[in-house]
């Protein structure tokens, strides 16, 4: 068992090395210049603190503050950490795609690039998209609300991580159609999987759009019906890659019809249970 395991742990341990190894040179690398990363983190923020300034004489006096003696390395270390991994994604999805590209078929091997290429773009799409349009959404939600009874003393290494928390989910969120489009590459899922699973699929995505985005409404709104919009584009992508066999397709037909059979035969018994009840009790009456 061990032996057979031996070759892949190898590959994994292989895999991991560069990944590791590339992401500490690119971390090293944007530490020198943790500086600019974290005027363009903090901008939404600045931002939200100017346009509730003008409303709110206490939002005016707002400012960035850290209670910490190291705070200012160690959101130095946060921002860095950050921008190195988003900046050696290509590199880990190449290594992934490495890893498993043995038990490919070589027509598959070929989807290497269109891996990387589409893994990292809807990852930059899922950042800007939430530093673009629910951060300010957000930011100002947040500070407008007791912005006339508190003077906002935002906490640095409190809003790196909660930014940071933000940006990674979003950007991972917005990887749904790449991660569809492999696994049923690899036949893991068909589109009748993901069409089954929408339901659910939709109070799953509620959940993580309140877990991963400030506390109101219009937010959370702004990442899950996006995501919504994305798990219907896999549902196309995943059509024209690996449909669902005519078989299953009647499959699920013969079971979608045998439950409205025994709904509309419940239904009956109960009009018919109705009627007897009915006819016991007038004679009652009389």
């Amino acid at each position: 068992m061990l032996e057979d395991l031996r070759p892949h742990l190898v590959e994994l341990r292989k895999r991991l090395t560069i990944s590791v190894v590339a992401f500490i040179i690119i971390f090293m690398a944007m530490f020198t210049y943790n500086q600019p990363l974290l005027t363009w983190m903090t901008a939404p923020l600045h931002d939200a603190l100017v346009d509730v300034g003008k409303i709110s004489p206490l939002a005016a006096k707002g400012m960035m503050t850290t209670n910490q003696v190291g705070g200012a390395f160690f959101v130095a270390m946060k921002v860095s950490f950050f921008a190195a991994i988003v900046a050696a994604l290509p590199i880990i999805l190449s290594q992934i795609w490495l890893f498993i590209a043995p038990g490919l078929y070589s027509n598959e091997k070929k989807m290497l690039i269109p891996f990387v290429f589409g893994g990292t773009f809807m990852f930059a799409v899922g950042v800007a998209f939430a530093y673009y349009v629910v951060t300010p959404f957000g930011f100002t939600f947040l500070i407008t609300f007791g912005s006339f009874t508190f003077t906002p003393m935002i906490n640095i290494e409190d809003y790196v991580g909660f930014f940071t928390k933000i940006m990674f989910g979003f950007g991972v969120a917005f990887e749904l159609p790449i991660f569809a489009y492999f696994l049923a590459l690899l036949g893991f899922i068909t589109d009748r999987t993901l069409i089954d699973f929408f339901r659910y699929a939709v109070v799953l995505i509620f959940i993580i759009a309140a877990l991963l985005t400030p506390p109101d409404v219009m937010t959370q709104l702004l990442m899950a019906f996006p995501l919504i919009i994305l798990y219907g584009i896999s549902i196309l992508i995943v059509r024209f890659v690996n449909p669902a066999s005519k078989l299953e397709e009647e499959k699920e037909d013969d079971t979608e019809e045998e439950k409205e059979v025994e709904e509309n035969e419940q239904i009956e018994q109960k009009e018919e249970t109705k009627k007897i009840e009915q006819k016991e009790e007038n004679p009652k009456s009389e």
